[in-house]
């Protein structure tokens, strides 16, 4: 336990993997973490869940990226989070997996198409990352008894 402002005390509680994907699902952006010239390297992004669970992001072909856009899978890891500053309670989700271009082009469009742009409205490649591992916590005000 640690306190938050005003001195009450905040636990953090593990969440299951399926309320964390849920919450993940409703978080409007989160960062993609992955490697580059073998230091890691961290990019906000949009996201939605695919129909198969995959997390699907849209982005800039980044170097450390580079492996996912050749066809060969590039571990990364996929962040989100919702914390409130001034009660400082909230969540926070981290997927990690596989990577992979989604390389169906109508599947591809249509997510580009419900993604919208990031950056550059034309350019990005669609990218789903299989959630392999699949880990969040909730930091909620402990209650006196």
């Amino acid at each position: 336990m640690s306190p938050g402002r005003g001195g009450t005390p905040r636990r953090t509680v593990p969440l299951e993997r399926a309320e964390a994907l849920r919450l993940l699902a409703a978080a409007p952006f989160g960062r993609i973490v992955f490697t580059a010239d073998a230091l890691p390297a961290v990019r906000p992004v949009n996201h939605l869940i695919g129909d198969g669970g995959e997390v699907i992001v849209r982005t800039q072909p980044f170097a450390g990226l580079a492996r996912a856009a050749l066809g060969r899978p590039a571990i990364v890891a996929y962040h989100a989070d919702e914390i409130d500053p001034v009660r400082r309670t909230g969540w926070s989700v981290l997927v990690t997996g596989p990577a992979r271009l989604v390389t169906a082009a109508e599947l591809a469009a249509e997510y580009a198409r419900r993604l919208g742009p990031w950056g550059d409205p034309h350019g990005g490649v669609v990218i789903g990352i299989e959630p392999t591992l699949v880990t969040g916590t909730r930091l909620i005000e402990e209650v006196p008894v």
